[in-house]
């Protein structure tokens, strides 16, 4: 039986990134991972890297180039003619891509001596982990020893009754990554972060994109000046939002789907080529093993744990998507080095108040920290300082003056509470706001920060002198 000092069971961004603190640590390492590509062969990255987080990035971004040629480039003074996409070869290049980033987490297995075990892992107790092979073959399951587990399985999409994906016509979102055609009508059930991204791409190539979302709010955790105005552009790009829509049921023949759905006017149908199940993902636990060796796992499937990520078995840790928080990769990734330092005798540490929260839309939404609405209700006074992109010179420039920058900070304090953008690259200036929170610095702190001009940046600089209202220029 071989021995390590830490056994990761999954290669997403939380365990592969686990693996390495460990091993950076000097600390013998192995990850267990079964995942197989499309072209069945073994990989890493888990869902992040194969099916989710960097494949949907690839294809936003492939699909954001043929829109702002095919509608916006004229601005520029650009004129092209006969603009045409060629799904398959898009599709193509987003497998290239994830190729490329999967390989590299093998070299950095390879760099760093982690012992990469390929199977399926099932925890027999808090020190050893009985591994399967990938394939149903012949060969023998084996077992491994480890001074201390790190669960790290990531979660799967949510599966829904009235709409049952046969991966043919009703798909989820994998299955959204492989068209080999633009649908003439998409329809996608589920408002959120994955049901507005994959919308869009398809909206943007053409697909008149049909999105059922069950509660009557769009976006209804984002803050509400966010969400009305990404609401408004969204459906101006063309995306027929519909809330309070429930589906009810669906059915398929060869070629098209029919949806049953009931809004606050009763009972609808509506008939597309492509259906899109996009309701959330749930914690991958199964298999684990966890009734038999005593691994606590809440109703909704999540693996319990305390502060330090420490399950109810000694020795046997679990993060990202399996435990609670959001289900974000950076969020998993984080709490693996945590974990990995805290192993080593380290203080390991992760602030889950200044985790940031990004939907990759376009006009992008990102947002850290409290928005209004939850300020108001804990009854925190505080102060709003919001400065639109239109009054920017160099969003003006890019022709993406659309959206803003709202800082929130507390009124006695001026420390920044929250900070929501609505804009381009939103994605990318969120960054400073988390720094800006993780050393509970006030919005007074970037107001003095010098921003270089002109830039997309110089919004959370007004943004910051308008919590005091003294912005430059509006």
């Amino acid at each position: 039986m071989k021995k390590y000092d830490v056994v990761v069971i999954g290669a997403g961004p939380g365990g592969y990134v686990t693996a390495i603190r460990c091993a950076q640590l000097g600390l013998t390492t192995a990850v267990v991972e079964s995942w197989i590509n499309d072209e069945e062969q073994p990989a890493l990255g888990g869902t992040c890297l194969n099916v989710g987080c960097i494949p949907s990035k690839a294809l936003l971004d492939s699909s954001h180039h043929f829109h702002h040629i095919k509608h916006e480039a004229g601005e520029h003074g650009i004129t092209v003619s006969g603009a045409a996409i060629d799904v398959n070869k898009m599709v193509a290049r987003k497998a290239k891509i994830v190729k490329e980033l999967t390989q590299g987490i093998s070299g950095l297995f390879k760099k760093n001596k982690i012992d990469w075990l390929k199977g399926r892992a099932r925890i027999i107790n808090n020190k050893e982990i009985e591994i399967s092979p990938q394939h149903e073959t012949h060969d023998e399951k084996t077992i491994v020893e480890a001074n201390s587990i790190v669960i790290a399985t990531g979660s799967v999409p949510t599966k829904i009754p009235p709409a049952t994906v046969d991966d043919k016509l009703i798909v989820d979102s994998t299955g959204a990554l492989k068209f080999n055609e633009v649908p003439r009508r998409l329809g996608v059930i589920g408002a959120g972060v994955i049901g507005l991204e994959l919308g869009s791409v398809w909206n943007r190539l053409g697909s008149e994109v049909i999105v059922l979302e069950a509660l009557p709010d769009f976006l209804a955790l984002v803050d509400r000046q966010a969400a009305k105005q990404a609401e408004k552009v969204l459906r101006k790009q063309g995306m027929d939002i519909r809330l309070g829509a429930k589906v009810t049921g669906t059915g398929c023949n060869n070629r098209e789907v029919t949806i049953n759905f009931e809004d606050t006017e009763g009972k609808k149908q509506i008939t597309v080529d492509r259906l899109i199940v996009a309701v959330g993902r749930a914690p991958n636990t199964s298999g684990l093993g966890a009734d038999d060796c005593g691994l606590e796992i809440d109703k909704r499937g999540f693996i319990i744990v305390d502060d330090q990520c420490q399950t109810s078995l000694e020795n046997v840790y679990a993060i990202g998507d399996v435990v609670r928080g959001p289900m974000l990769a950076h969020k998993a990734s984080e709490e693996g080095v945590a974990v990995a330092e805290r192993l080593a005798g380290k203080p390991g540490h992760i602030n889950f108040d200044t985790i940031p929260w990004v939907i990759y839309t376009w006009p992008e939404i990102a947002w850290v920290g409290k928005t209004e609405e939850q300020l108001k209700a804990d009854g925190i006074e505080y102060r709003a300082g919001n400065f639109p992109f239109m009054a920017t010179g160099r969003a003006k420039a890019m022709g993406e003056a659309t959206g803003f920058v709202k800082i929130l900070a507390d009124a006695i304090t001026d420390r920044i509470l929250g900070v929501h953008i609505f804009g381009p690259s939103a994605s990318e200036l969120i960054a400073e706001a988390v720094l800006a929170m993780e050393f509970d610095a006030s919005a007074e702190d970037i107001a003095r920060t010098i921003h270089a001009h002109p830039t997309l940046s110089e919004a959370m600089h007004e943004a910051a002198l308008g919590v005091d209202g003294r912005t430059i220029h509006m």
